[in-house]
């Protein structure tokens, strides 16, 4: 009875030495898991960040997404449609005559939303310009302005500032920006020019909708230079 009494206590403890030698190789094991999935957590928010600093650097100095609301452009650009605006571009040129800008609106412009607004334009007058309405075209520098652009048959309504046969003299940090939509655009003819301090960047790239991706073509006039 002793011997056997014995040789179970004997039993029971090898199997006990043998549960308890495995646990450091369970315990290992799990370590091992929480360091992959901590690094994995890791790279993870590393990526994050990195992403978070690019998209921050390309909005802050390169380009700017932007909705177009309205038909003050029409039939160049629609209502709905993304942009890319180019915040890059002026600070390596100056903008030029029949390109398309993005600015921040003048308070006199009145923005849909009641406060601070980005509009888009064309721009048709730059600083130092002569401009002038006759008979429903822009006159710039006494030359009529060559606008592609447009259907050949429009007519170009006077406003407030710029009304039909006055010419007005840009100042040397002033353009003077219009609508494609010339009979539904609210812009320099009403409310005057703008400074290069508001424009905020070129039109750059059309995204949205997928069908008119593509980047936005420059129309400059071949005269009026």
């Amino acid at each position: 009875m002793e011997r056997g009494t014995h040789s179970s206590a004997v039993e029971r403890f090898v199997h006990i030495e043998e549960v308890s030698g495995s646990s450091p190789d369970v315990s290992t094991d799990m370590i091992n898991f929480l360091k992959i999935i901590g690094g994995w957590f890791l790279d993870m928010i590393e990526t994050a960040v990195f992403a978070l600093s690019i998209f921050v650097l390309v909005y802050v100095f390169l380009a700017q997404p932007h909705q177009v609301s309205g038909n003050s452009m029409y039939p160049n650009f629609h209502t709905g449609e993304y942009l890319l605006t180019n915040k890059l571009a002026y600070r390596l040129s100056l903008p030029r005559r029949g390109e398309v800008i993005v600015f921040k609106a003048p308070s006199s412009a009145h923005c849909p939303t009641g406060g601070a607004c980005d509009f888009i334009k064309r721009i048709i007058g730059e600083p130092g310009d002569k401009l002038s309405l006759q008979a429903g075209k822009f006159y710039v520098n006494g030359q009529l302005l060559d606008e592609p652009y447009l259907a050949v048959d429009l007519k170009t309504p006077g406003d407030y500032y710029l009304s039909e046969g006055r010419e007005i003299t840009l100042g040397e940090d002033e353009y003077f920006v219009a609508g494609d939509n010339r009979l539904g655009s609210s812009d320099s003819r009403a409310w005057g020019p703008i400074t290069a301090g508001r424009i905020v960047g070129r039109a750059w790239i059309r995204y949205w909708p997928l069908r008119e991706l593509g980047v936005i073509p420059d129309y400059l006039p071949v005269n009026a230079r």
